[in-house]
C-alpha cells in the first residue's frame, strides 16, 4: 500500500469512506460484511477511515466505531465531520454533537476532524460568532481530542478562498470533490492549485463520482482499454489523482469487496496516467457535460417535504438524457405517484442543500416532460403481444 507522510504520520494513501457501505434488504447496514471489509484493508495497509454525523442516518459511525474497536487503537487513523452544513430551526451545539460523535464511534479522541461540507450556503454558519464552532474545535484539538482539524469543501472557487482568508491558518487539510470529470467541470483544478498554494494538502471525495467513472460507454471504455488493457475503468481515476503531489488522501466510497480488492490493488503500486493519458481521458469528459452533476450525498433527501429519492431520480434522468430508452423509463413507471418526479412540489429545499447547486425542481420537471414523450412499458407490452399474435 502506497502512503505519503503527514506530520509525521504515514498515511495509506487510500482511504475507507463509509458513506456507501453495503447493506442488507431492508437499507440497515451489513455490518458482518463492514467488518469483513475492514479486516481485509487493514491487512493491506489501508488505515484511514472517514465517517460523518449523518452518512447512514447516522449509523455509519456506530456500525464502524464497533468494527474498528476490535483492533488496537493505534493501528488506524479515524476522521469524522461536525455536521455545520445542515440547516437547523434550534440552532447549532458543537459540543454536544461532538460528544455524541465520540460516544457513538467509542472512541476518547479523532484522529482527523473536519467541518463538514463549508460551501458558499454553510460559510455563514460555521464562521457565526454565536455558535463558536470553530473556536470550539480549536480547543478540543488544544485538548488532545482531536489531532488534525481541516474541511470538507464543495464551494466554489471563490468561496473556497474567502473562507481560507478567515481560517486558512487553523486549516490542517482541505477535503475537495476532485475527480477527471470535476477538474474543470467544477474547476477543481484551480481549487487543487489554490490549496496548493496555500500549502495545505489536499484529500479528495469523489474520485470515481460515487461510481458513474467506473463505468463508461463501451466506445470510451475501448479506448481506456487500449492503452491499459489489465486495469479496471475504475483505476484510471485513481491513477490521474496520482499524479497530483498534494493529493495526500484519496477517499473511496466501497460498498463491496469487488471494489475494494480493485482499489487495494491499484493502489498497491505508483503508476501515475502519462501525458497521452490525461490527454484522452479529460476528451472523455468534455463529452460528459450535459450529465446533472449529482454525487447521490443525498444532503436533498432529509428536507425534501415529498419524501422523494432525489438522487435515484436524477441518475435516472442522466441516463435518459443520454439516451432516451423506454427500459429506464419503466423504472420510474413503476414507482408510486408520490414517489415520481411529477410529485416535486418545487419548494426549492433540495436547491438550498445541495452542495452541487443543482436546480432539483427544475431537473425533475424536465425528468416528467421527457417522460411522457416516452411509450408506457404497457403499449410496449401490448404492441409486443399482437405483434406476437400477428406472427
Amino acid at each position: 500500500m502506497m502512503t505519503n507522510d503527514f506530520q509525521g504520520k504515514q498515511l495509506s494513501r487510500l482511504g475507507f469512506g463509509t458513506m456507501r457501505l453495503p447493506t442488507n434488504a431492508d437499507g440497515s447496514i451489513d455490518e458482518a460484511q463492514v467488518a469483513e471489509m475492514t479486516a481485509y484493508v487493514l491487512a493491506h495497509g489501508v488505515n484511514y477511515f472517514d465517517t460523518a454525523y449523518p452518512y447512514h442516518g447516522g449509523e455509519s459511525e456506530r456500525v464502524i466505531g464497533r468494527v474498528l474497536s476490535k483492533y488496537p487503537r493505534d493501528s488506524y487513523y479515524l476522521a469524522d465531520k461536525y455536521p455545520g452544513h445542515q440547516i437547523s430551526s434550534t440552532g447549532y451545539d458543537p459540543a454536544e454533537i461532538f460528544e455524541e460523535q465520540l460516544r457513538k464511534c467509542g472512541v476518547e479522541y479523532f484522529d482527523f476532524y473536519l467541518l463538514h461540507n463549508v460551501y458558499e450556503k454553510s460559510m455563514e454558519v460555521y464562521l457565526d460568532p454565536q455558535w463558536g464552532i470553530v473556536d470550539y474545535f480549536k480547543e478540543q484539538k488544544r485538548l488532545g481530542r482531536i489531532k488534525h482539524l481541516g474541511f470538507s469543501c464543495h464551494a466554489e472557487t471563490k468561496g473556497l478562498k474567502d473562507f481560507l482568508d478567515v481560517c486558512g491558518e487553523d486549516m490542517e487539510f482541505c477535503q475537495i470533490q476532485l475527480n477527471w470529470l470535476d477538474w474543470t467541470l467544477q474547476d477543481a483544478k484551480g481549487k487543487y492549485d489554490l490549496l496548493t498554494k496555500r500549502g495545505i494538502p489536499v484529500w479528495v471525495m469523489e474520485p470515481v463520482r460515487g461510481g458513474r467513472l467506473a463505468k463508461l460507454s463501451d466506445a470510451e471504455e475501448a479506448k481506456l482499454k487500449g492503452l491499459r488493457p489489465d486495469d479496471s475503468i475504475a483505476s484510471w481515476g485513481f491513477r490521474f489523482l496520482q499524479g497530483l503531489p498534494n493529493v495526500k488522501m484519496v477517499l473511496s466510497g466501497m460498498s463491496n469487496m469487488e471494489q475494494m480488492v480493485d482499489n487495494v490493488k491499484t493502489f498497491s503500486e505508483d503508476k501515475p496516467l502519462s501525458t497521452e493519458e490525461t490527454v484522452l481521458l479529460l476528451d472523455i469528459a468534455e463529452g460528459m457535460k450535459d450529465s446533472i452533476p449529482c454525487t447521490a450525498c443525498r444532503y436533498c433527501c432529509d428536507g425534501c417535504p415529498a419524501g422523494l429519492d432525489i438522487p435515484g431520480l436524477i441518475s435516472t434522468y442522466n441516463e435518459i438524457r443520454f439516451s432516451p430508452a423506454v427500459n429506464v423509463a419503466m423504472r420510474i413507471e413503476f414507482m408510486p405517484e408520490d414517489k415520481k418526479p411529477t410529485a416535486c412540489i418545487g419548494c426549492g429545499q433540495c436547491t438550498q442543500m445541495c452542495p452541487q447547486n443543482i436546480d432539483v425542481p427544475g431537473a425533475l420537471k424536465d425528468f416528467a416532460e421527457k417522460l411522457s414523450k416516452l411509450p408506457s412499458w404497457a403499449e410496449i407490452c401490448r404492441q409486443r403481444e399482437a405483434a406476437a399474435r400477428k406472427g
